[in-house]
């Protein structure tokens, strides 16, 4: 496109020069006949006498015009001249008879100037052509007689016609021959480009072999060599990692397999002497508490350890079945009631009268609300706990929001990180393992749901479970939105 603007205006330059150029050389050719055909006008004015008519006078300068040696010699006309003079009513008299001069052109002549137009005029068969009309006062004994000379331009314009049509068919085969030069040399960069694009798109997607091919050594070898290079040393770090993570996972699972039989061993033991705990002393009963109560929650690590580790293994799976939301969310709160009466929490459930039914894992989805709820009691500060339950035709939505610490801007992700804490100082009345969230994240997502977070600090945090009505619908607007608390000075 580019190519083809710069051709036409360079076609239109040219072509406005050229035809400069012709009007001109027109103009130049027609100041020279028109001094040489007032002096034969005048001469055969002279000639003829005063004792013809004025029309028979004019006629004869005229032909005598027409004779000319230059005018015969060329075959055709160069110039058709036309004699006129004025008459005092108005009228004028010419030669030939009853031709038409321009106005204009005639009221500079009459002024006594050499003056030209250029004009469209007819000739004696009544067809019209573009001409250069160029004029003349003469100093005959004729009063007031003007000399025209009407110069056709029709030569000009075949010859500027022509020029147009060569320029504009060299523009054309300029541009073709520009496109098929900058298609050549853009198929030389953009097919390696290309082809590293689709490499990139097969690196990403997990084939770590594929290569470039590096052919010559200009830049694009270069670039393919630099491509490959990337790709060994990112290959083997994702081999590494892989490695890394294999290993780490197996290591979890190997110990957390191996502790179940020495805790079991220890557990059986605690119990034997929590049997007899009475017939021991205060502080001896006072650490036998301790250590069960270090055991229970030992336990509880435990078995999120090896719930984590499959899921990283990718064998944890689903035992599905038709469960109503509310059922399973009141099963949570049988196993965290107690946190929230030693904490003098009050849990408020909105829920609804209608049951709720979902097909999923109840084990599960019951792990999820479990944590969440202790989770949201444990950072109250003995604030009021809401939990709400919402449908819609495709997906559940629960929401337990507390009014306490809150949590900062950027921590809303930071939540769901294993072992991860807002405040390390803190104590947890829950006895929580810190992987809690992490793996309600990880039911949530079997499911084909989430868990997400937000929060406002010192205000307090919102949590929500959404999850599919039925296996594999697309959860397309949640059934409750997640508005992190705000403080009642805002709200209001």
């Amino acid at each position: 496109m580019v190519s083809a603007i710069v051709m036409l205006l360079l076609g239109f330059a040219l072509a406005s020069i050229f035809s400069q150029r012709l009007v001109d050389n027109k103009v130049d050719l027609g100041n020279t006949e028109i001094d040489r055909a007032r002096v034969v006008v005048e001469q055969q004015i002279e000639a003829t006498g005063s004792s013809a008519s004025l029309q028979s006078r004019l006629n004869s300068a005229r032909a005598a015009l027409t004779n000319m040696p230059n005018q015969e010699s060329a075959g055709t006309s160069t110039y058709e001249p036309v004699l006129l003079v004025p008459q005092p009513d108005g009228s004028t008299i010419t030669a030939p008879e009853n031709y038409r001069i321009p106005e204009a052109l005639r009221r500079f002549v009459e002024e006594g100037q050499i003056s030209y137009q250029f004009a469209e005029t007819e000739r004696a068969d009544g067809s019209s052509f573009n001409a250069l009309i160029i004029g003349t006062p003469t100093e005959a004994d004729i009063p007031g007689m003007q000399l025209y000379l009407v110069m056709s331009m029709e030569s000009e314009e075949a010859t500027l016609a022509l020029m147009r049509g060569l320029l504009a068919l060299a523009a054309g085969v300029v541009v073709v021959l520009l496109v098929a030069v900058v298609w050549l040399a853009t198929q030389q960069v953009t097919a390696p480009v290309r082809s590293a694009s689709r490499i990139a798109q097969r690196l990403a997607a997990g084939h770590l072999r594929e290569r470039m091919a590096v052919d010559g050594e200009d830049e694009m070898a270069r670039l393919a060599l630099s491509f490959n290079d990337m790709a060994d040393k990112l290959s083997h770090q994702i081999h590494q990692l892989e490695e890394y993570g294999n290993l780490q996972r197996q290591f979890t699972s190997d110990v957390s397999h191996e502790l179940r039989t020495p805790l079991t061993t220890v557990r059986m033991a605690a119990d034997m002497i929590a049997a007899d705990a009475d017939d021991f002393e205060p502080h001896t009963q006072r650490a036998t508490q301790l250590m069960l109560r270090e055991l229970d929650r030992f336990e509880d690590l435990l078995a999120d350890l090896l719930e984590i580790s499959r899921h990283d293994a990718g064998m944890a799976d689903l035992s599905e079945a038709r469960i109503d939301m509310r059922q399973v969310l009141d099963s949570a709160w049988q196993q965290t009631k107690r946190i929230a009466e030693e904490l003098d929490v009050d849990v408020t459930f909105h829920t609804g009268e209608e049951p709720i039914y979902f097909t999923g894992d109840s084990r599960r989805i019951e792990r999820v609300l479990r944590n969440l709820i202790a989770n949201a009691l444990d950072h109250s500060e003995s604030n009021p706990v809401d939990v709400t339950v919402a449908a819609t035709d495709s997906n559940i939505a629960v929401t337990v929001t507390d009014h306490g610490i809150g949590l900062k801007p950027g921590q809303e992700e930071l939540v769901f990180n294993r072992f991860w804490r807002a405040d390390s100082s803190r104590k947890r009345h829950s006895g929580g393992t810190g992987l809690g969230l992490a793996i309600a994240q990880e039911d949530a997502a079997l499911h084909g749901g989430f868990v997400d977070a937000a929060g406002t600090e010192g205000v307090g945090s919102v949590f929500r479970l959404v999850v599919p009505r039925e296996p594999g619908i697309p959860i397309d607007t949640p059934a409750l939105e997640l508005v992190a608390p705000v403080a009642e000075e805002e709200a209001e």
